[in-house]
């Protein structure tokens, strides 16, 4: 502390009690001029704070600065949620542990062939962690609608309810057949940012695509045919359509997409299940060696791709696809009314978020869970786009 700050300040029993053991006080005769002179100075400053000070009645306190006596107190045991501010970094460890418990919690599931035991289980121990968080959170993203899902569904409140109030997306196990198979790259997937940063996918399909960092603003869109991107792509890279590599989901419905890219030269790589880590793969190419996503996946993974890319960098757009008038009815519930748009990633995500992945399944982004007797090990990669900042974290516990 400086000393024109311990001067401003009221002297304290400790102060004094300080004052009396300076160099020179040891009893000494040595020491007796230098102890007369420090108790004529704080004789001097008990006077100063005397004329100044106002005591307060009734208490031999001493009166505090107005505003901070106006200041109102928050109670530890109301909510705060209406006033409390988005700390990213402070919830983003407790974010990671949310990750963490769902993957550990289907670790045993690995390879069973049980599905839905497997999404189950992960769904149980990301809503009790989540529960344990001192935020007032809101499911946007989730496992469907409120009567499809018995948990973590949309418009499920989660937290304590102490905290800052927050839109949270989700999917507790990302690739529920990768995990029953013991195949590549199931994740456990959660973000999360200030309330209202997210939009509110409804449960449909969406047509995606997406490209990592460093390229200009709309170099590749929806609207250009699937050879158009490769070759803009291309051609902005410096190469030849042959060394880009798209990720698409390997479906009936991209048949024709597929047969078209390949006609460019470029290679695919399909995959199964799990577009969430699809995209996230194109942020880093130089280590997954994808370039460009593109395909029909589920809208509610499109946004949790988007909180990614936020993060990691890079583009994304997302045109909402409607078979029918049911789900046109959930794009109207959700609000939406223009169902032509086509959403770019700051569109879907409009705020600084926090984004946790945990791999339960060995992929090129994140190893799988790792088990021998008595313990098991997993990495999660946690991500905040306030500061870029990228933390891959490992995490080994006792496990029965």
């Amino acid at each position: 502390m400086h000393s024109s700050q311990a001067r401003r300040a009221p002297p304290t029993a400790f102060h004094l009690h300080h004052s009396e053991n300076t160099p020179g006080d040891s009893g000494t005769a040595g020491g007796g001029q230098s102890t007369l002179q420090h108790r004529a100075k704080r004789h001097r400053i008990l006077c100063h704070w005397h004329r100044k000070a106002k005591p307060m009645p009734n208490q031999g306190a001493w009166d505090v600065p107005a505003q901070i006596a106006a200041k109102p107190r928050i109670s530890r045991d109301s909510p705060m949620s209406d006033t409390a501010e988005f700390h990213d970094r402070m919830l983003s460890l407790g974010l990671a542990r949310v990750a963490e418990q769902a993957a550990l919690a289907s670790a045993s599931l690995v390879g069973r062939g049980d599905e839905k035991a497997a999404d189950q289980a992960a769904v149980n121990a990301m809503r009790e962690q989540l529960n344990l968080l001192d935020i007032s959170g809101v499911v946007v993203i989730g496992e469907g609608e409120r009567d499809e899902a018995p948990m973590l569904f949309i418009g499920e409140e989660v937290g304590t309810g102490k905290g800052p109030g927050v839109d949270i997306a989700l999917d507790p196990l990302e690739g529920t057949t990768l995990t029953a198979k013991d195949m590549p790259n199931a994740l456990t997937v959660i973000a999360m940012g200030p309330r209202g940063s997210m939009l509110h996918a409804p449960d449909v399909y969406m047509d995606k695509l997406a490209i990592g960092p460093g390229y200009p603003e709309g170099l590749v869109t929806l609207d250009m045919p699937p050879a158009t991107r490769i070759s803009a792509l291309a051609t902005e890279k410096g190469c030849a359509p042959k060394d880009i590599t798209v990720c698409i989901l390997e479906r009936p419905r991209h048949e024709a997409m597929i047969a078209e890219v390949r006609s460019t030269g470029a290679s695919i790589r399909l995959i199964t299940d799990g577009d969430v880590a699809g995209v996230m793969h194109c942020a880093d190419s130089a280590m997954t060696g994808i370039d460009m996503y593109m395909g029909t996946g589920g809208a509610p993974e499109g946004v949790l791709a988007a909180a990614a890319l936020k993060c990691m960098g890079g583009q994304i757009e997302g045109r909402l696809l409607f078979r029918n008038d049911d789900e046109k009815a959930r794009a109207a519930k959700a609000g939406i009314t223009d169902l032509d748009r086509v959403y770019r990633r700051d569109d879907m995500v409009t705020r600084d978020v926090i984004f946790a992945a945990t791999g339960v399944t060995g992929g090129t982004l994140l190893p799988g869970i790792r088990r021998e007797p008595g313990w098991v090990t997993c990495t999660t990669l946690l991500m905040r786009s306030k500061t870029g900042s990228v933390r891959r974290m490992e995490y080994r516990t006792p496990f029965e």
